[in-house]
Formats: structure tokens, C-alpha cells, sequence
């Protein structure tokens, strides 16, 4: 093993260089002791693991092929042992193969060799900005609300990625958050202090987006009267959001795709490429594989941007959460506008919580919009909330009221309620999965899957409790 250490103080950042290559080493050593780093170097996958069991280190640069194994090994296990260690790969020029693979076990960004001094310093700044973030600022996870375990699970597969410059497609239904999600991504990362620009691509004219994603010289087509930085320009050291990339034509994906693996973009009537450095997030809420198949979207660029698939979870999925969701949404319109915050009436709780919320939570938010403007009083009641007909049925009492006659049971001409019909196969399996924990309600919610809260309301909701 070969050690280099520069000079060190109990303040100074630290880099773990592992290259079998000496110039390689050496290169790297000068130039981050020139951005004020004590860097350590190892020359196999043994000696790092060696350094890394004695020094705690804010960033490491790996090479891909070493004598006694793979550095894409030593980065699965950085990721699993030293989380708070930003990991980037040193690839073979042109080697994206290898680049994905890297992201996909979990290095923080990648570097090709020869080196580029710049890239190299842009990239240890950004790992070691994300570093302070973490230990400087409050976490933004809390923009992402719910206790059920669907949104703790989103919560901590976001932190992760975040961590990361792996490009990732965010999936997930229509009005479910997936910007949120972007933007959440890139302010809890190494880019935070960059711009985030998003970019809805359906909302761009064909004939335009090479112009608004890469820009323009002057004169090069009629009405450029001068030029114009594109959309990677303006998000250089921050993050490109693509939203709905899925509407992007051919012809602009194989351009994206150039985009995206040289690092750099040629402006329309430009003669020279233009370096850019950007961190590429997308989104849709198609299926980008039936896309693929299909042959309107490309298996390459598919590849390329779906490093990490992250889903964000629709409404109806975790409708726990919806109570607290409501309540501040609520508190911020009635902040927006200046007034009282209203409440919501236990009718419109039941009638949200029956609702199925093809729009999710943008739906939810022009809903209770709406129902502010139209409610009378201090309360927002169920018949305020103007749910489409049919949409919020009240529940079903267990017993028919006093002096009534029961409902007749189903017939093939005249089955139940869709509804109903849900409600009384949910009411079986609550009160079989009680009867076989004991009516212990805990037990009883993780073997449904669901959280306690939510056990508690359908019990109250069915006549369970």
C-alpha cells in the first residue's frame, strides 16, 4: 500500500483516494491538497478498507478496476458501513456501462479518466457541500407529510438518493407530488445552493425544444436577435427537472441523450460545445417500459435516466394521512388569504376519507379551495365540499335505524353497491384478523398492513368498535 498524506488539521476536510495507478494517485493528491484536503490513498481494495476502518473521511474517489477486486464492491459497502461517505467512481472514458452501474450501487457521481481538473474540484465541492448540509441545516424531509408507512418509506428512500448525482425518474399517478418529491431531492443534496429549473416537456412546441433545452446563438434562425442561454445553462451546478418526459419526440431524446452523457450541450448555430453540470431528475406518470416497448421511447435514453426508480405512493394508498393532510392545506390557504382557518366537520371527514381521489393530493387541495370559498360558517361541512355525485358516500350503519326496515340483500339482478360491497369485504377481513390476534388492535394493524390510526378509524368507521 502506498500513503499520502498532506498536511492535516483537526478542521480540514479529508478525501481517501484508492487507484492502482501512481500518477493517477499522485494527480489527485496535489490537487485536492491545493483545495485544502488531507488525502489518503490506497493503491487495492484491501488497503482501503484498511483506512476506512481508522479515518472517517467527507469524500472518496475510487477507481473502477483494481488488483484484489471491483471498486464497485467498495462502494456497495461505503454505502452499507460509512453512509455519511460521498463515494464517486473513476471510470474509462465513455464507459457509461460502467457509470450507471456505479450510481446504481451507490457512488455519489462519477469521473472519467483522463481526469478533468475542473470536474474534479466541481465534484468534491458539491460532496463536500452535501456533507455540511447534513450537519448544518434542519431537514426539508418534513415537506413530504404522513406517518403511514408509505411516506415513511418515500421520506427515507428520498434522504438516500439524495445523497447521490444519480439521474432519477420519479413515477406515480397524476397530482401525486412528484415535484415535491424533485425539489425535496435536490434541496436535501450536494446542489442545494444551485438552481432548480423545472421543465414541464409536454408544454414545449416541438419545433422549440432544441432551442429551449440547449439555447441559441443570434441569427441562427429567424427571430433569434440574440443569444440565449438553454435550460442545462440555466441549471448548471443545480438540478434539471423533466417533467413528463414521456412527451418527449424521438428526435429530441437521441439530443437529450448526447446531453446527458457528454456533460455538454451545442446551442442551435453554435460551432462549439458548451460544459454543463447538471443533476438530472424526471418524471412521469406513464409507463416509461410499455413506452419502451412500444418503440416511443428509447431503450437508451430509458437506461440512462432510470438509474433509480423512486414511486411516489398515490392518495388512496395512504388515505391515513389524509386528515392531517387536509388540516394543512387548510392553515395554508387560510394563510394565503389572510383568514381564520376553518375546520372540518366529521361529515366532511368521512365523505373526503369515501372519496377515491383520482386526482390526489392536487385534487384534494382544489376541493378544500373550493369548499373555503363556498363554506358559511367557521365549519366546512360535506355538502360544502361539492364531492362529484356518487364520489362520498356516507358509511354504512351496521343497524337500520329505529322503526326501519332492513335493506334486502344483494341479487344477481340487483348486487350491491360498489362501495358497500368493499366495505363489507374489509369489515370480514378487520374482524377476522381480530379474532385471530386476540383483539390485540396492535398485532391486528401490522398484520393488515396499516397503521394503528387507521385500524381506529375503519373500526369506528364500520361499527367495529
Amino acid at each position: 500500500m502506498t500513503e499520502v498524506r498532506t498536511a492535516a488539521s483537526a478542521h480540514t476536510a479529508s478525501a481517501l483516494v484508492v487507484d492502482d495507478e501512481r500518477d493517477i494517485r499522485e494527480l489527485l493528491v496535489l490537487t485536492l491538497g491545493r483545495m485544502g484536503l488531507r488525502t489518503d490513498t490506497a493503491a487495492t481494495l484491501a488497503a482501503a478498507r484498511a483506512q476506512l476502518a481508522q479515518h472517517r473521511y467527507d469524500v472518496c474517489l475510487t477507481d473502477m478496476r483494481l488488483p484484489d477486486g471491483s471498486g464497485i464492491d467498495l462502494i456497495g459497502e461505503i454505502s452499507a458501513h460509512y453512509p455519511d461517505t460521498p463515494v464517486a467512481m473513476i471510470t474509462a472514458y465513455g464507459n457509461v456501462e460502467a457509470a450507471v452501474e456505479a450510481l446504481k450501487a451507490g457512488a455519489f457521481d462519477f469521473v472519467s479518466k483522463p481526469v478533468d481538473i475542473q470536474v474534479l474540484r466541481r465534484l468534491v465541492n458539491q460532496a463536500l457541500g452535501l456533507g455540511r448540509r447534513r450537519r448544518e441545516a434542519p431537514p426539508g424531509l418534513a415537506r413530504l407529510q404522513g406517518d403511514s408507512q408509505a411516506m415513511h418509506a418515500l421520506r427515507a428512500t428520498v434522504a438516500k438518493v439524495a445523497r447521490s448525482q444519480a439521474p432519477v425518474a420519479i413515477t406515480g399517478e397524476s397530482g401525486t407530488g412528484k415535484e415535491l418529491v424533485a425539489r425535496t431531492i435536490h434541496g436535501e443534496g450536494g446542489r442545494a445552493k444551485g438552481p432548480f429549473v423545472p421543465v414541464n416537456c409536454g408544454a414545449i412546441p416541438a419545433e422549440l425544444m432544441e432551442s429551449e433545452f440547449f439555447g441559441h446563438r443570434k441569427g441562427s434562425f429567424t427571430g433569434a436577435h440574440a443569444d440565449k442561454e438553454g435550460l442545462f445553462q440555466a441549471a448548471d451546478g443545480g438540478t434539471l427537472f423533466l417533467d413528463e418526459i414521456a412527451e418527449l419526440p424521438l428526435p429530441m431524446q437521441v439530443k437529450l441523450l448526447r446531453a446527458i452523457q457528454e456533460k455538454s450541450v451545442r446551442p442551435v448555430g453554435g460551432q462549439t460545445e458548451v460544459p454543463v453540470d447538471v443533476r438530472l431528475l424526471s418524471a412521469t406518470h406513464k409507463d416509461l417500459a410499455a413506452l419502451v416497448a412500444a418503440g416511443t421511447f428509447r431503450h437508451d435514453l430509458y437506461y440512462r435516466i432510470n438509474v433509480i426508480e423512486l414511486r411516489v405512493p398515490p392518495l388512496r394508498e395512504h388515505l391515513e394521512d389524509l386528515p392531517q393532510l387536509a388540516t394543512d392545506i387548510i392553515a395554508r390557504l387560510a394563510h394565503e388569504q389572510d383568514r381564520s382557518a376553518p375546520t372540518l366537520a366529521n361529515d366532511a371527514i368521512a365523505a373526503l376519507m369515501d372519496y377515491p381521489f383520482p386526482g390526489n393530493i392536487r385534487e384534494l387541495e382544489n376541493i378544500l379551495e373550493r369548499a373555503m370559498a363556498m363554506a358559511d360558517g367557521p365549519r366546512i361541512t360535506a355538502a360544502d365540499l361539492a364531492l362529484p355525485v356518487g364520489a362520498a358516500l356516507a358509511p354504512r350503519p351496521t343497524q337500520p335505524p329505529a322503526g326501519t326496515a332492513e335493506a334486502a340483500p344483494p341479487t344477481p339482478d340487483k348486487p350491491a353497491p360498489l362501495p358497500t360491497y368493499i366495505e363489507d369485504i374489509e369489515r370480514q377481513a378487520i374482524e377476522q384478523a381480530l379474532k385471530d390476534n386476540r383483539y390485540n388492535k396492535t398485532k391486528t394493524a401490522e398484520v393488515l398492513g396499516i397503521t394503528y390510526r387507521a385500524l381506529r378509524y375503519k373500526l369506528k368507521k364500520l361499527g367495529l368498535d
